[in-house]
């Protein structure tokens, strides 16, 4: 009589994650169950397996099964953002767009207060924190204005429904320094890299950020991560690349540059890789004769397919994988807070350069309908002013004075279903301004060279990206 079908949890309340872990890596040679084998583990045990066969043997993916959860409160939004750059982890973070900042919410690096520059970092600090929170309630009132009171409406349920539509143009004059929590999951595997990647960073903040996930982490994962340590490779690369870049860079960024979309590599056949490659799953021929295949068909024909594959998809249904064998890379220039939504994306492969005030600022429409525009164009120019004061002792550091409304660039390849997700997701209208632009010129670029597929990106109702520019901006950022 063939056993019978059991699903249970081997609970974190009861195992630790390393015996866990032990537990499901036994299963590949032992004829025992799951309980079975965890009733016979200590954590001793445990992390004498681990020593043998994933420190010494290197059979990593067995960390797969230790999962952690880590609570990272009060770092820099630059920190978090080399933290959140580890694609095979879980973040939610502090919200710009539903949360106040404090005036002294910010980071100050040791390096900096140590400095000559200290005062002049401090001055520029507090002088975007206080214009941001003088800001608020004018174009909270704007808001008011736009979108009233409904009967019955308490003021608290009120502010609730219009606070992101105020706070999302403030949150522009938020320096990169603005102090955040976030909270992360990942399994011990991916935390080790992370952590070595964190240590070997140029800013001591993410180095100390590193250095404490470590010892909070050998708390719960005591073998797993005892081996985490910086990477002179990454380190020195990075700085190799530093001075090659500005060694062979004949064309320096430009001050004032536009937001905008590139497409700079793709494949002209996409379409009929994506039809012949749903041929294949689901036929029994070779991929050449499914290219073959579909080369031979009619443009209607192929539509009709296109159809076959993509038209019956409801709201919440994801799309064929299929649709992964086909990428596109662009060349983009986003302000910094699009680019903070953009970054969660880790699906997608990201190269974004330093954060720097070069590429000009954007203006929020709004920002300039409720009388705030001088005040915001002051702040933010003498941010200017102390970013390029700071980088000439400190270039990493300075990126910490850099607001939210300056622009940014990033080179980002991606896969069409993951095109299809960031530009439905970030194209709706309850995304911030900034990333639904972005989420627009993606979706341009992709529709003017494969329309048979894009027309099936979930879109119809929305605006094109220039509308949004034009509502929401008042310069071109």
């Amino acid at each position: 009589m063939p056993a019978r079908r059991d699903i249970y949890l081997l609970s974190p309340k009861h195992l630790s994650p390393e015996t866990i872990a032990v537990a499901f890596a036994k299963t590949s040679r032992s004829p025992e169950s799951f309980r079975e084998i965890a009733a016979q583990l200590t954590d001793e045990k445990s992390a004498e397996f681990h020593e043998k066969w994933v420190v010494g043997y290197g059979h990593s993916s067995v960390a797969e099964h230790a999962v952690l959860h880590l609570a990272v409160e009060n770092v820099s939004r630059l920190a978090i953002e080399c933290l959140e750059s580890n694609r095979l982890a879980s973040y939610t973070e502090k919200s710009t767009r539903y949360q106040r900042w404090g005036l002294d919410s910010f980071y100050t690096p040791r390096a900096v207060a140590e400095s000559r520059r200290a005062a002049l970092y401090r001055q520029t600090c507090v002088r975007l924190f206080e214009t941001y929170l003088r800001s608020l309630e004018p174009v909270k009132q704007l808001m008011q204005a736009s979108y009233p009171r409904k009967e019955g409406e308490s003021e608290a349920r009120w502010d609730g429904r219009i606070r992101a539509k105020y706070v999302d143009n403030c949150r522009f004059l938020l320096p990169a320094s603005a102090l955040a929590n976030v909270g992360m999951t990942a399994n011990a595997r991916v935390l080790e890299s992370a952590i070595r990647k964190l240590l070997s960073h140029p800013l001591e903040e993410v180095r100390e950020i590193g250095a404490e996930m470590k010892r909070v982490a050998q708390g719960e994962v005591p073998t797993l991560v005892k081996y985490a340590d910086a990477m002179p490779y990454q380190s020195q690369t990075a700085a190799a690349l530093t001075q090659a870049a500005n060694t062979n860079e004949r064309h320096p960024a430009q001050n004032g540059a536009s937001a905008a979309v590139e497409l700079i590599d793709y494949d002209p056949h996409a379409e009929d890789v994506f039809l012949a490659a749903c041929l294949y799953r689901f036929g029994g021929a070779s991929f050449v004769a499914c290219r073959a295949a579909v080369a031979r068909l009619t443009v209607e024909q192929k539509a009709a397919l296109a159809r076959e594959a993509l038209g019956r998809m409801q709201k919440y249904d994801a799309p064929l994988r299929e649709l992964e064998h086909v990428t596109y890379t662009f060349d983009a220039v986003m302000d910094q807070g699009g680019y903070f939504e953009l970054k969660r994306h880790r699906m997608m492969t990201q190269s974004p350069q330093r954060l720097t005030c070069q590429l000009g600022y954007a203006v929020p429409r709004a920002i300039e309908a409720a009388g705030f525009g001088d005040a915001f164009r002051a702040a933010m120019d003498a941010a200017v002013e102390a970013y390029q004061s700071l980088a000439a002792d400190f270039p990493e550091e300075a990126s910490y004075l850099v607001p939210n409304g300056f622009n940014r660039r990033v080179l980002m390849t991606m896969n069409l279903r993951e095109a299809f997700h960031v530009c439905e997701l970030r194209g709706a209208a309850n995304a911030h301004f900034s990333i639904r632009r972005t989420a627009g010129q993606i979706y341009e670029a992709i529709a003017q060279v494969h329309p048979t597929v894009a027309q099936y990106m979930r879109r119809r109702d929305y605006p094109y990206w220039q509308e949004i520019e034009k509502e929401f901006f008042t310069v071109a950022a």
